[in-house]
Order: structure tokens, then sequence, then C-alpha cells
């Protein structure tokens, strides 16, 4: 099976279908992950000759948005404020969500560089987690300009998942520093923090990642799924009870963005 959309692309060899992420900044334009994802992620569940999905990105990129310049064009905004772009992006979400949750096949992120907003929520997503040691991960939504993403007036409600996912990976309070401050972590310091399954370095990912997956196809097939559906059962209570606010909410901020004067300071 071979399938290519303008965002990702998924292979398949033997029982491990494989989805490659095309960097930002090779998607034609009206390409969506957030749509395309859950496209990919769907017509995987239902095939049954693959057992295991490995996520992973492109070169040393898993998934990075653009950097200021992107951010400062209005025309962003207004694409994610208009009924369709809006629809097709905050769905696509949310089917993303759902659906790695709930799917019966494990899913192996494989992060071979830095992951940032959606891309951070799909690390958090996936059921193993083996990322290039160097690898960046932070959520930048509330970033507002510090780390190179947007600029001092960008700043949005944490919709493309960190709001669900994070609280069952940190403390409370170690989730919201994450979130609220978009502070970066490397992927060393996530496993070492017993919050990923591995960080090694850039050499050995393929290797480590092929161990895994060889190790989940020598189980029984019946008896993973089932153990998936069972133990991702506060996974999805979660995704059920948080996603639609949390892509609400952010759908709220791309249509305060979109109003000129915005101040994303002021709650008035």
């Amino acid at each position: 099976m071979s399938k290519e959309y303008g965002s990702c692309s998924v292979s398949t060899e033997g029982a491990v279908a494989t989805i490659t992420i095309v960097p930002t900044t090779g998607v034609p334009g009206g390409a969506d992950l957030h749509w395309d994802l859950g496209e990919v992620l769907c017509d995987l569940r239902g095939d049954t000759s693959v057992r295991v999905i490995v996520l992973t990105g492109t070169g040393d990129e898993f998934y990075v948005l653009p950097g200021k310049e992107a951010f400062g064009d209005p025309e962003r905004w207004r694409r994610r404020a208009d009924p369709d772009g809006a629809w097709k992006t905050f769905m696509g979400i949310v089917r993303v969500h759902e659906t790695m949750a709930a799917i019966e096949k494990p899913i192996v992120a494989k992060v071979n560089g830095n992951a940032t907003f959606f891309g951070c929520s799909l690390v958090f997503a996936s059921d193993l987690i083996v990322a290039a040691e160097d690898a960046v991960i932070v959520d930048g939504h509330l970033a507002m300009g510090e780390l190179g993403y947007g600029g001092p007036e960008f700043g949005l409600s944490t919709g493309d998942g960190g709001s669900t996912l994070l609280p069952l990976f940190m403390s409370p309070c170690k989730a919201k520093e994450f979130l609220m401050l978009s502070k970066p972590y490397t992927a060393r310091e996530l496993a070492d923090a017993n919050v990923i399954n591995y960080a090694v370095p850039r050499h050995e990912l393929d290797a480590k990642v092929d161990e895994l997956v060889e190790a989940l196809l020598r189980r029984s097939a019946y008896a993973l799924a089932w153990t998936k559906r069972t133990a991702n059962r506060l996974v999805a209570d979660a995704v059920n009870t948080t996603i639609d606010a949390s892509v609400a909410y952010e759908m709220v901020n791309f249509l305060q963005l979109a109003r000129l004067g915005y101040d994303p300071k002021s709650l008035a």
C-alpha cells in the first residue's frame, strides 16, 4: 500500500505502516496535516494486514511550524476563521486524537527531530515514543514571540491536544508549566524524567525503533490489540472529555487574532 497526501505519506512493508510527515515548508496550499493524518489513520484502522504504525518526520524534522514571518501573515488567521478552513483544521485535530487513542494498532513515534505545536501533541498521542536525544519537544502555542514562534501578539489556547495529553504524562504543575510557558525539553530530558520511552543518538534511532517494532510483531495480534484498547481507556476518556473544548477555545482565539487591534494580554 502506498498513498500520498499533501502533508504526509503512508507506505507499508509487511505488517508495518510508516506515516511520514512532510516538512511544513514543502506542503502545498490547502493541504492540512490535521485533516490528512485523520484520513490516513482511519484508512489504516480498517486495514487488517497492518499491525503496527510508525509515525515519523522527514530529514531532521519531525514537525515544526514556520517562524515569525508565517505567524505574522494575516491570511493565516483569516483561513482559520473561515468556516471551511476551520472545519478542516479543527475537526481534523479531533479525528486524529480520537483515532490515535482508539485504533487497535500500536503507534510508535519515531521522533527524528524537533516536534512543535501539533507535532508535540502527535508525539504524546503515540503509544511508544523513541526520539533523537537532542530533539526539542515543545508546545509553542503560548510562546508569545519567545523561542522563535510567532510575535509578542501570538498566543493561542493549546488546542492541538496538549491540554488533553500532557496532564497524563506529567504532574499537574509540570504539565501547566509545559503548556502555559511553552517550556521546551530535549528528548533526553524527557527520557530521564520517564516521560518518554527512549532518547538515543540520531544514528541509533532507526535501529531502536526497528527493535521495538519487531518485538511488537512477535506478540499475539489479538491480545496486543485488546491490550492497547484497555490500557488506553484513560487516554480515550481524556480525549472525549477535553478535546472538543480545547479545539473550540483555540478556534475562538483564531477569531480574536483575525480582528484588527486585538490585544492578547487583555481580558477586557
